[in-house]
């Protein structure tokens, strides 16, 4: 991460710890009464997350904070949100990417072979690091942790999550059929919630683009590339705004709503007679 962007989060957390200590609360306490997850509150303490502004204001709610205070908090969030984030995101790994994606408020991610990271279940991102050439099994289990917690902002308030699919991408499974089933029932839960939108192009419909790779783009600031090794975030503004046109057109061929969730529970029907627990 940029070096400028990383001490303003810094100074955002250490002066939301010392709001914290002064009123003589503690972490756990601030996040329940503020709504939101404990980790969301250590991560901003300690500069390794950037909050939605709706989550700063409800944290200096539950502080009881004078105007001035909140004033303060807010404005030294748009300087960490107005800090260059080019270095930041010209670098690989998954630190890197998940700041990217954490700082987020709106995250469109368009895939056509494997599901959006965001939307993977354990043993689903399992299989997807396990695949990667010369991986050790350690190092298998930490990524899989960090993709798991990192999917805490699809339910934060304030954020915004889009998600496009190809068909190919329901039936294309890894492990067991039951391993399928239990992603695509994760797909069908997060789909229902008010923040996030899934839509998914039918296989009986002509793709825009042809896809080569899947992508995510974080606000309009960066686009995320997973690679078979890592994952990569790019900041250049020409091209994030290339992958924002593209993302719009293979929006623009889905199916959102009642008509995505009845194809994906088409395919889990499949799945269930391909397992073996129905006739076919």
């Amino acid at each position: 991460m940029g070096s400028e962007r990383q001490d303003r989060m810094r100074a955002l957390g250490l002066r939301l710890r010392a709001l914290r200590a002064d009123v003589g609360m503690t972490g756990a306490q601030l996040a329940l009464r503020a709504g939101v997850g404990q980790p969301t509150v250590s991560k901003v303490e300690n500069g390794r997350m950037v909050p939605s502004r709706d989550v700063l204001d409800r944290l200096s709610l539950a502080l009881d904070l004078d105007s001035a205070a909140v004033a303060e908090l807010r404005e030294a969030l748009a300087e960490v949100e107005s800090a260059p984030a080019a270095e930041e995101a010209s670098s690989s790994g998954g630190a890197v990417v998940d700041q990217v994606v954490r700082g987020a408020q709106l995250v469109r991610s368009f895939q056509c072979v494997v599901l959006p990271a965001m939307l993977q279940t354990a043993e689903y991102a399992r299989h997807v690091f396990t695949s990667a050439p010369r991986v050790e099994a350690a190092e298998v289990g930490r990524a899989v942790a960090a993709r798991v917690e990192r999917q805490g902002v699809v339910y934060e308030p304030g954020r915004e999550s889009v998600f496009v699919v190809t068909e190919g991408v329901l039936r294309t499974w890894p492990g067991t059929p039951a391993l399928m089933l239990a992603q695509l029932d994760r797909l069908l839960a997060v789909e229902s919630l008010t923040t996030v939108r899934l839509g998914v192009i039918p296989w009986d419909k002509p793709v825009p683009v042809m896809p080569r790779h899947g992508f995510t783009l974080c606000d309009r600031d960066a686009v995320v590339v997973e690679t078979f090794r890592d994952e990569r975030a790019e900041s250049d503004r020409a091209l994030v705004a290339e992958y924002e046109e593209t993302f719009a057109r293979f929006e623009g061929a889905a199916i959102f709503g009642a008509g995505a969730r009845e194809l994906v529970l088409r395919v889990m029907g499949e799945l269930r007679a391909l397992a073996g627990n129905v006739t076919p």
